[in-house]
């Protein structure tokens, strides 16, 4: 019965090793804010910002999707902008009382957001590697 000194010495590795992601963040510390440029004037994005934060991508694959293979070019949003007029509408165009907006990324987000100020900051914080950018080429001067 000489296996307790074992037993105690593979429990403490075990619990050491089961902690040891806890305890990395713990010394880490939390990553610094990030700060993105928004757009000057501008209150609404086409949806709401926890939607596009989470969702961005899959609303773009889905107006690619449109746009390509269904030939529908006009987007209407989930949160309805209620407008008077263009101008409040930003990239869009106001019908009927509420914001519509193009299915581009080029034309109605980069109308607003500065690829290399708004994007790639966000992109390169999280480390991800979009690839949008093999076939889009912003028209954004620096």
């Amino acid at each position: 019965m000489n296996d307790k000194a074992k037993i105690v010495t593979g429990v403490i590795i075990f619990l050491v090793a089961f902690s040891f992601p806890w305890w990395y963040q713990l010394a880490a510390g939390k990553a610094g804010a990030l700060e993105l440029e928004k757009p000057a004037g501008r209150k609404l994005c086409i949806e709401d910002t926890g939607y596009m934060k989470s969702r961005h991508m899959e609303l773009l694959d889905q107006w690619r999707d449109l746009v390509v293979r269904g030939g529908d070019g006009v987007y209407v949003p989930l949160l309805k902008h209620p407008c008077g007029g263009d101008s409040d509408c930003p990239g869009g165009a106001c019908v009927q009382g509420n914001c519509r907006y193009d299915m581009s990324l080029t034309g109605t987000c980069l109308a607003c957001h500065r690829r290399s100020r708004f994007c790639n900051r966000c992109h390169e914080h999280l480390n991800v590697r979009p690839y949008c950018w093999d076939c889009h080429l912003s028209p954004e001067k620096e």
